[in-house]
This record gives C-alpha cells, structure tokens and sequence, in this order.
C-alpha cells in the first residue's frame, strides 16, 4: 500500500488555524474605577452680583479648562514568564542556584528599585556599580549566576557585603563555577542584576583561554564557551538537559532515563553554513556618515554592532562571503537610509564540463560551495548520499557536517518494539522541506510529512524526486491536524516530531495520546520544550504504557550553549 493510499480524502487543513495555546494566568484588570462628577443646576437669568463658590473650587483660582486629565491607570503585573522560555528557565536556574548554594529563595534577592530614587546625591546609580562576585553555577543559557560579595568604590577600593542574609543575584557572561570575577552591572531584572565581566579575579582551573580562536570573544554575543574544553562542553550540555527534564517534566525521576552523553560535532569550529551579519546606519541630523559602520553581531549587554571581520564558527566559504559583503558596505554605505541584515548562506553550485573546458568523453559536472547572499535562491545541500533543495530564506539545519549523524541516529530508533521490525508508515511532522521523511525513508514501507507552509511541501516533493522516492507522500496541514488528514496503522506508526523552539500545542499532544502510535522520535532544538511535551505524554492517563527509552544531546553549535535533543518513546509490547 503507497502512502497516497492512506491518505484520506478529506479537506486539507487550514494552514491559518492557530492552536489553542496553553493557558496563562494574567492579572484581571478588567474593572475600572469610574470618575465622580460634580453636577450644578443652572440659576435663574437674575444676574448675580457674585460668583457662586462650587465646592472643591476656590474663588481666587479659575476653574480648570478643558477636558479632565486622564486618572493614573493602575500597575499591571506582568504576565509570568513561560517556563521554557529563556527567561522562565534563567529564573529556574536562579532559583536552583539560591536552594543549593545559600538554603534560600526568590523572597530573599534584594534588587530594590527604590535605590534608583531615593539614592543621595552623588552616589553611584545602582546599574552603573562595579562589583565581585562569586560564581556559583552556569546558567542553561551559558552565563555564570553568582552572588554579590563586594562593591568597589573608588574611595577605598572596596567594601564588605552586607550581613544580611538576603543576597543580590548578578548573571555575569564568560564565566565558569567557582570563579571571583569583578564586573560592572549595567540592568535590573526582577531576580537578579546583568553585569558586564570586567576581570577574573580567580579562575576555574577548566578555563583555558589559550583555547580562545576568536578575537572578538568575550565582546561579541555568538559565543559563550571558547575558554573550556571541548569535552567539559559537551558535559555541560548533557546536564543542562538533564536540568530540562528535572524541571519542566513533571515526571517522576524514574521514568527518566539516564542522559546519554551529548554527540559532537565533527567540526569544533568554521561549522556554521548560515550566518547573518547587520550592521546600522544612525543619520544625525540628516547628515550622511563620514565613515562605514560596523558590520558584524550584536554587542552582548549594549545595543551597538561589534565589527567583525571574520568569524570562527562560520564555514571558510561563508567568510570568504563575509569578507566580499563587508567590501560592498564600505563603498556605498552613504547610498542606505537605514541599516541592513546581510544573508550569508553556504550552496552547493553544480559545473558543467563546458564550463570548467573539461573535454574528456563521459565528463561529469562537479560541485563547488559558494556563498549565496539573495533571499530569493534555491540553496542546494548534500546530507550524506542524499541531495536537498530549500529556498535560501528558510529554516535549515547551520552545521552539516553533524547532520548525517542525527539523521542515522532517527533512522535507527524507528523501530517498532513489539514486532522488532521497522515500521510500515512513518510520518513526518513539522517536515520542512523533507529532511527527516527523505532520510530515514528507507526505514519504512510509506513515508507522509505533513507541513503547514506550501512552499516548503513543493521543496519536500521535489526533494523526494531528486533522491529517486516513491514511497514518500508530503501534504501542506497543519500539524495540530494531522491525524485528521492522515490515517493509518497505529500499531505499525513511527512518528518524527521536530516542532519550532515553543514545542507543540495542546491539540497535536491530544491527538498523538488518541492515536498512540507504536513509536515517537521527538527532535528538538529546545530540550525545555521537549521535557515539558513529553511530560504531557506521560502524565496523561492515554499515556500510559510509553516509556521513554533514551534521551540524548547532539551539538549543532560547538563554543555555544545551544544543544538539540532527540527523545525516543516506545509503546511498551
């Protein structure tokens, strides 16, 4: 049986249907206090020899003109930040950070905002104050969280910590556990204080900085870990996965298996295939600048460019590209009213023998990389044997040379635990332009991905042409949907999920525990998201009978603290 055989003829479904998200609570603010009028009967047309005196009006003050002045609205609270969110998992580690390391709590960090009112003349601004602090533990987003343990003034060089036991929280970049750094506090958060790292005072004996290949590291925002080994990255990063599922689960810790250790990339650096440089062009009195502006990467904690001329984690061709868009900047920058993204973007660009005067019988084209930089091409990747074609303005996996592990690694765990055989039909969710569906479709009778853009259904087609498929059928639907769409033998089904970082709604989770297909292959590039979905899964009573067989990390993006996921589940024989 083909893959259009099973699907039924039905509506396809409406690709601008928006799942309900999961609920938020918010502060009701619904009611309002309403305005007191003051209401006069008008005399009689006797002229009066004084003014009548109204109350709340004095007489030798006129009577205000005009519309009332608008009454104050009342604070709102804001919304709580999403646990899986970058902010919801700071606040997490925050507070992991406060229970382990001090015995204390969100109720004991002090970051009073009064400071900034009520301080003396004279004395430092509260964001402007250069501090130590002492590192207690990284942060899943790669910054050191620590405590306050001095202020540095510049009358005595510094002063001692406060005896309280309530502690100001300072999150501080490109620091490890156990270090003393100085740095400056630049913002206020709810929790705890952002701070620019100005000197280590002690050093973790895991920071090398002879390992440091950028020059713009420790300025530019891209990478966080540079100074620490390979092998110590990879461990944070199964730990912050192992902090993921801790946390956002809800799952007994038995059902959680161990975490595998994270799989490197091939390419510690020049891995990235996609970068995107900007750079601003601030007009000063309609004046045109006398000079090109940066053309790199956001500043980390300001707003301005930092000036990059090469990039360590990018591909030699997308820097050769780099160089090429720089030199193009320069001379025109005064014809840009304002500023610009470059797209730098690896392709695969095919030559015939005609062109490179290869005249030799049964000559064959050959391929070279070249950077693409218009929004409007068709980019052409190899991932292992198999070819692929997406428009270059779209979502695809930056570190290729990792790819082909990951698709091998899905590939391999498809297999339906009750028969030990692969599965008869696979379907693909959140499929893109086909990546998962076109590798692994060798793993399966049928393959159906199911996408909700159109373009990237037409590429997955012709994807699946180019690498000589039969057995896989792509249909544009929306994702929450698909089970309506699409039906086949559950007992026999592998299901790839690869959703975007917010995970998946409420309505595909719903109708994967009604459909309970023999196994579940979720990818994910936020393992927050993923802990939470799966713990959907299992804490549901339909879920019963899923066990959760492996978790483990694949690092995409080496120097960074970005790690992907790939959870495997199984319905239990």
């Amino acid at each position: 049986m083909s893959a259009s055989d099973i699907i039924q003829d039905t509506p396809v479904a409406d690709p601008t249907t928006v799942p309900q998200k999961r609920a938020v609570a918010e502060t009701d603010d619904s009611q309002t206090q309403p305005g007191e009028q003051q209401q006069q009967q008008a005399g009689n047309d006797t002229a009066q020899e004084t003014p009548k005196v109204y109350e709340g009006h004095r007489p030798d003050r006129p009577k205000q003109q005009g519309p009332k002045k608008p009454r104050a609205k009342r604070f709102k609270e804001p919304p709580a930040a999403d646990p899986v969110s970058n902010e919801g998992v700071l606040i997490q580690d925050i507070k992991t950070v406060l229970r382990d390391h001090a015995g204390l709590s969100l109720d004991d960090v002090v970051n009073d905002l009064r400071e900034f009112f009520t301080r003396p003349r004279g004395t430092v601004h509260p964001e402007h104050r250069e501090v130590v602090v002492r590192v207690q533990a990284l942060a899943g987003g790669g910054d050191g969280i620590g405590f306050v343990e001095r202020e540095m003034k510049e009358e005595t060089g510094e002063a001692p910590a406060t005896e309280s036991k309530r502690v100001q929280v300072v999150v501080v970049p490109y620091t490890l556990p156990g270090e003393l750094v100085e740095c400056k506090i630049y913002r206020t958060q709810k929790y705890h204080f952002e701070a620019q790292l100005i000197k280590v005072l002690e050093a973790s004996p895991k920071r090398d900085d002879s390992l440091i290949k950028c020059r713009y590291f420790g300025t530019c925002s891209g990478c966080q870990y540079q100074m620490l080994p390979y092998s110590e990255q990879l461990e944070i990063k199964r730990n912050v996965i192992v902090n993921a599922y801790k946390h956002n689960s809800g799952l007994d810790a038995r059902l959680v298996p161990d975490i595998l250790p994270t799989v490197a990339s091939p390419k510690e650096y020049y891995y990235r295939t996609k970068l995107t440089p900007h750079f601003d062009v601030p007009r000063a009195g309609g004046k045109a600048l006398k000079e090109c502006p940066p053309v790199g990467f956001g500043e980390r904690g300001r707003k301005t460019v930092v000036d990059i001329e090469e990039c360590a984690i990018g591909t030699p061709v997308i820097n050769q590209g780099l160089k090429e868009q720089r030199a193009v900047v320069a001379s025109k920058f005064n014809s840009y009213k304002k500023g610009a993204t470059i797209l730098l973007r690896e392709n695969l660009r095919e030559i015939t023998p005609a062109e490179t005067g290869d005249n030799t019988e049964g000559a064959k084209p050959i391929e070279e990389k070249v950077c693409c930089t218009s929004t409007k091409e068709i980019i052409t990747e190899r991932v292992g044997e198999f070819k692929f074609q997406y428009a270059s303005s779209s979502f695809f996996q930056n570190n290729n040379s990792i790819l082909e592990a990951v698709t091998s690694y899905v590939r391999d765990n498809l297999t339906i635990p009750a028969t030990g055989l692969a599965p008869t039909h696979l379907v693909d969710t959140y499929c893109g332009c086909g990546l998962f569906g076109i590798t692994c479709a060798g793993a399966a009778e049928s393959v159906i991905g199911v996408e909700i853009s159109r373009d990237s259904v037409t590429f997955a087609r012709t994807n699946a042409q180019l690498n000589g498929l039969t057995n896989a059928t792509f249909i544009v639907g929306n994702a929450e949907r698909i089970f309506e769409d699409v039906k086949t033998d559950p007992a026999s089904t592998a299901i790839i999920i690869d959703p975007p970082r917010k995970g998946c709604d409420d309505a595909f989770l719903e109708q994967l525990l009604q459909f309970r297909p023999a196994k579940v292959v979720y990818v994910s590039c936020n393992v927050h998201s993923q802990a939470r979905d799966i713990g959907y899964l299992l804490n549901d009573p339909r879920g019963a009978g899923y066990e959760v067989v492996s978790i483990r990390g694949f690092d995409f993006f080496p120097q960074t603290h970005h790690v992907e996921s790939v959870a495997v589940l199984a319905l239990k024989a």
